[in-house]
């Protein structure tokens, strides 16, 4: 028996919608798809087998983002290699190799490019550099691109966080958009096709039923983990802060069963870092002192002293503020022990990883300097203002 889509479910994402509304997208095509295990529709059928099964598609080529098609490589920057799809007896691409861009002879036997990821509204989340490094190779070998769109699973209002500054993008950021965008990845794909000039051949296919503030509880949609170390919504939810620690030789909780809501480090006291951390009354967060040990990665094997993220009040939470006020707090409870991350970093050799993160390097060296980390924080909200001008013409819900 096939599982049934929940009773409340109030959302249709567009790898249904494709086959229900506009097959003329695809139908009587060479097709190929991108997508990972969260690519799936509302009774959890994974998009490749949808298109398999469908008469009309001829399904020609699998493709996955960093992790792999199949989301089976736990740990990040791990390359994943090119495969067969034994079940289908087609071929599997990764875009997280030797190449993170889909060459000519992958390209060369289809007519249309299917991209179905579910994003998580970070923008250092590869996967929306994945679809549009697609869309780049796409428009220089005539191949249309379809995006089947998917919820933002923070919701599609607030944004947060500095812009990218172009001489710190990478493929963590390839494009001047704040930490926290706010927009489904069809709309991000709109605004990266024109507002940057890929001139790819796009048609989204649309969600039915989302809305701007719906997070992902609220579309009754099954929770598939979109990476492996994104397990549940509230790893998402803290997600766009708390990723900068990844540029830091704090542990963001990989190896742990909350990663990226438990921070900590072995010469940290988790008693001593959650209460400075709950006099500053952070909006709709509370740091429950902590103590953990990773099972891998960063200070594996060693018990960790920190505190945890806990979002009492999502919509008041403000999840990049949170991250940097944190970092600020761990080196001042400890600055001879406190230490940046050295590159290389997501392909990125000479960089430093927060500032690839953050997007500049104003983040490190206000830190190192002791500065003011309110200044900081007070200068993202010209960025953020300009970006919801910017991408107001691309928004589709």
């Amino acid at each position: 028996m096939s599982p049934t889509a929940p009773a409340t479910r109030t959302v249709r994402v567009g790898i249904e919608r494709l086959l229900d509304e506009d097959r003329s997208l695809v139908a009587g095509a060479r097709v190929a798809l991108v997508s990972n295990p969260a690519s799936i529709d509302g009774r959890i059928r994974h998009a490749a087998g949808i298109l398999a099964d469908d008469p009309g598609i001829n399904l020609v080529a699998l493709f996955g983002p960093q992790h792999g098609f199949r989301s089976d490589l736990q740990d990040n920057m791990i390359e994943t290699p090119h495969a067969r799809d034994r079940q289908r007896r087609i071929p599997i691409y990764s875009l997280y190799s030797e190449t993170r861009e889909p060459t000519a002879e992958m390209l060369r036997d289809i007519d249309v490019l299917v991209i179905d990821l579910q994003d998580v509204g970070t923008r250092v989340y590869t996967y929306i550099y994945t679809m549009a490094n697609c869309m780049r190779a796409a428009a220089r070998h005539g191949v249309r691109v379809v995006i089947c769109d998917r919820p933002n699973p923070v919701g599609g209002t607030a944004v947060e966080g500095a812009t990218l500054r172009p001489e710190w993008a990478s493929f963590v950021g390839q494009f001047p958009i704040p930490l926290r965008h706010g927009m489904t990845v069809g709309e991000i794909a709109r605004l990266f096709n024109q507002e940057f000039s890929i001139g790819a051949a796009l048609d989204i296919v649309p969600l039915e039923g989302w809305r701007r503030s719906m997070y992902f509880d609220d579309t009754g949609l099954p929770w598939v983990m979109p990476s492996p170390n994104i397990p549940t919504l509230d790893s998402t939810i803290v997600y766009p802060g708390a990723v900068l620690f990844e540029g830091t030789m704090l542990s963001e909780g990989r190896g742990t069963t909350r990663p990226f809501e438990l921070i900590g480090a072995p010469w940290i006291d988790g008693e001593s870092l959650a209460d400075a951390m709950n006099a500053r009354g952070l909006p709709g967060v509370y740091f429950p002192a902590t103590f953990f040990e990773p099972t891998f990665q960063k200070h594996a094997k060693q018990t960790c002293g920190g505190c945890q993220l806990h979002v009492r009040d999502r919509e008041a939470f403000q999840p990049v503020r949170a991250a940097v006020e944190l970092i600020d707090e761990f080196r001042r409870q400890n600055p001879s022990a406190f230490a940046w991350r050295q590159p290389p970093y997501e392909y990125e050799h000479d960089k430093w990883p927060i500032d690839i993160l953050y997007g500049s390097d104003r983040l490190r060296t206000t830190i190192d300097s002791g500065g003011d980390i309110s200044r900081l924080i007070a200068s993202w909200r010209d960025d953020e203002d300009a970006f919801r001008k910017m991408r107001e013409k691309y928004l589709i819900y």
